[in-house]
């Protein structure tokens, strides 16, 4: 039940990015356990009592392994389908097409643009593939995003959202912008006047959000570790805390992101399921006068 001006969204997307995860469980950079940081962000995830589609946001393998990913998709399957909601999987550019292709979607391995719709209920999800084979930067081909216009010709019924990995936003981290997304001009032009209502990317390791033509695009931090951006420009480094994954919520007027960290303390005992059912019980006024008024 929603209580003020807005109604319940109509579709909630799971935000996840840069698991990275290798072969055999071993250590990204023999420090960070990247396998269990996913495995914590699973089980936070599967706390949610709704959802429509879980959305990861590419660098799914560290080294583009084909163990990783089978390690990956045992992971992520029987999450997906007790929660009942289908897995976009994006690629970036610590993975390879072959081997995701193969080891993950099951399909032929190739070393094509991997890119998938989704119609979530009338809302349009679009991953794209800005991952270029042998290198780390970013860019979207004239093929992609001719592709990209063809769906984007006829508008969803609740408009569209992209996902890739490179976000097309600046970085205040010096170097970041050698591996950006390229282009960005041409990308722009592919979806003037489109329905996209929003962009989810990765990449960076931290939490962005920020405006590409106009449209509000959502910056998810990784599972496996983060950037420390506390510290100087010119000494941000990762550090193994601060995972998190972003809940999208698509209203009809608007879409939002919330960032949820995976660590969680004890839940207080104030807004307990008893006090909700009060509160559900009171007239509007009722509920105004008892939650809104400041007490003496």
């Amino acid at each position: 039940m929603q209580y003020g001006q807005h109604a319940p969204a109509a579709r909630t997307i799971v935000h996840v990015s840069d698991t990275h995860l290798l072969a055999g469980d071993a250590r990204l950079g023999g420090r960070y356990d990247t396998t269990a940081n996913l495995s914590a962000l699973l089980a936070r995830i599967e706390q949610l009592d709704r959802a429509d589609a879980l959305v990861f946001t590419g660098d799914l393998a560290d080294l583009g392994e084909p163990g990783a990913y089978r390690e990956l998709k045992d992971l992520v399957d029987p999450v997906a389908a007790r929660m009942g909601v289908p897995v976009a999987w994006v690629a970036g550019n610590h993975d390879e097409r072959p081997a995701m292709r193969r080891d993950l979607l099951g399909e032929k391995a190739t070393q094509d643009a991997i890119v998938r719709a989704w119609d979530l209920g009338g809302l349009r999800l679009i991953a794209l593939d800005s991952s270029v084979p042998g290198w780390h930067h970013g860019a979207l081909d004239d093929a992609q995003l001719e592709w990209l216009e063809a769906q984007l010709a006829e508008d969803a019924p609740r408009g569209t959202i992209l996902a890739l990995h490179h976000p097309p936003l600046p970085s205040h981290i010096p170097m970041f912008d050698i591996l950006e997304l390229r282009d960005q001009p041409r990308f722009a032009e592919a979806i003037e006047g489109s329905d996209v209502r929003a962009i989810l990317a990765g990449h960076l390791h931290y939490s962005m959000s920020g405006s590409f033509h106009g449209i509000p695009t959502f910056v998810a931090a990784a599972s496996c570790y983060t950037m420390d951006v506390a510290r100087p420009a010119r000494e941000v480094n990762g550090m193994d805390a601060g995972q998190s994954f972003h809940l999208v919520h698509v209203y009809d007027d608007q879409v939002t992101s919330t960032v949820v960290p995976v660590d969680a303390a004890d839940p207080a005992a104030f807004f307990t399921p008893e006090w909700y059912r009060r509160v559900d019980a009171m007239a509007p006024e009722e509920r105004l006068e008892f939650f809104s008024r400041k007490r003496a």
